[in-house]
């Protein structure tokens, strides 16, 4: 991964006890809906099934799965309603986000394999950061980090990876990073990468450029490998 823009140390992210009660989700926007569902078959393949959200808190988010093929040997996850409401953005900052994140052809997705978090945890992370920036009226974008607690935990039995980076995709092409709805809306799509708590050490030590470099010796990009050793 290369670092465009990455300030030292930008943008991490704990999770701090929640201030404000539940509220129901904001209406879904039928043009974004039907923009990002273009795009995933555009950029990534047909759409195989979708996990809707029943009961929904602040925005309503659905994981559309596409399945590993032979030009991409891997399921895609990618959501959509997190660009339902605006992020909390600084100035020259788009205000709409949605997030990605490759599994392994091996992956157990069935509806009874996602009982078990060791299974559910990559899809939970997904709904999770994409809720993130409007419980605490923040943003998501490239290069910031979120541990899972303070300190980091791993988010399931048998799994060491205890964070995530949101990173720009690398191997795919540069059209596929931005969803644009029919009235003109601009959507960035985010990887989610998940970390190693030294991973996270690292870039909170010494900085985004750091892990980076730590991550082009040991080649990281959008495909989650479950197997993957820390590069710090």
């Amino acid at each position: 991964m290369e670092p465009s823009e990455a300030p030292t140390g930008s943008g991490l992210f704990r999770y701090a006890a929640r201030e404000r009660e539940w509220e129901p989700a904001a209406p879904t926007d039928p043009d974004t809906a039907e923009a990002v569902k273009r795009h995933i078959q555009r950029h990534f393949g047909e759409i195989a099934f979708v996990w809707h959200e029943f009961i929904s808190d602040l925005v309503h988010i659905d994981v559309h799965v596409v399945e590993p093929s032979p030009e991409r040997p891997y399921y895609t996850l990618v959501t959509s309603g997190m660009s339902d409401l605006p992020m909390t953005v600084p100035e020259g900052v788009g205000p709409y986000a949605e997030l990605l994140i490759c599994l392994p052809p091996d992956w157990p997705l069935s509806a009874d394999a996602l009982n078990d978090e060791k299974a559910y945890w990559p899809v939970r992370l997904l709904k999770t950061v994409a809720r993130l920036p409007h419980e605490y009226d923040t943003w998501i974008g490239v290069w910031h980090s979120v541990p899972n607690g303070d300190p980091a935990e791993p988010y399931a039995e048998g799994t060491p990876f205890a964070g995530v980076l949101v990173a720009p995709m690398v191997d795919h092409p540069e059209e596929a990073h931005t969803v644009i709805t029919a009235e003109g809306k601009q959507i960035s799509l985010l990887a989610l990468v998940p970390l190693h708590p030294a991973e996270i050490d690292l870039k909170v030590t010494e900085g985004t450029g750091a892990l980076l470099d730590a991550f082009d010796r040991i080649t990281v990009n959008e495909v989650f490998d479950p197997a993957r050793p820390s590069s710090a």
